[in-house]
């Protein structure tokens, strides 16, 4: 299975955290990009797209993230088929803005017909878990053979 690991970052932990999850998934064809380079028309429907998102500031998306959610609320490309999952970074300190970046990035692509898969994890950075740690380990927990199937079924019709 083809795996794009994207990540949206402002201090590179989501980074980091895109390169584990992507050193976990040995027997995928996996590719690891910064979303500030990854150009949307990239998205496509028979790749499982895995999403690292941070937090910034008063909620918002993390600068590295900006161009690619901007681009899709211009294009509004058709993203039906697009098989997605979701890792949020972001402090609890910030109560009602924990780990929003992850939630806005899953609302954008859902509105435009992407279908997320697995449970949205949020990392806490007040807990003593590491990011990496906690990447590698929901990583494993994703149903791609559920998303596989899916994914065929939606480029079979």
């Amino acid at each position: 299975m083809r795996i794009v690991v994207l990540f949206g970052s402002e201090m590179g932990t989501a980074e980091n955290v895109a390169e584990a999850m992507a050193g976990e998934l040995t027997g995928h064809e996996v590719s690891v990009f910064d979303m500030s380079e990854f150009d949307i028309a990239d998205l496509d429907p028979r790749i499982f797209h895995i999403i690292v998102c941070s937090t910034y500031g008063e909620g918002d998306l993390p600068t590295g993230a900006e161009p690619f959610f901007e681009a899709l609320d211009a294009q509004r490309p058709d993203l039906t088929g697009l098989r997605f999952a979701i890792f949020g970074l972001g402090d609890s300190v910030y109560d009602d803005t924990f780990n929003r970046g992850g939630e806005i990035a899953a609302e954008k692509l859902v509105a435009l017909g992407g279908a997320q898969v697995g449970e949205h994890a949020r990392h806490d950075a007040s807990t003593e878990i590491k990011p990496t740690a906690m990447g590698r380990e929901w990583v494993r927990t994703l149903p791609l053979e559920h998303a596989a199937l899916s994914m065929s079924a939606a480029a079979a019709s």
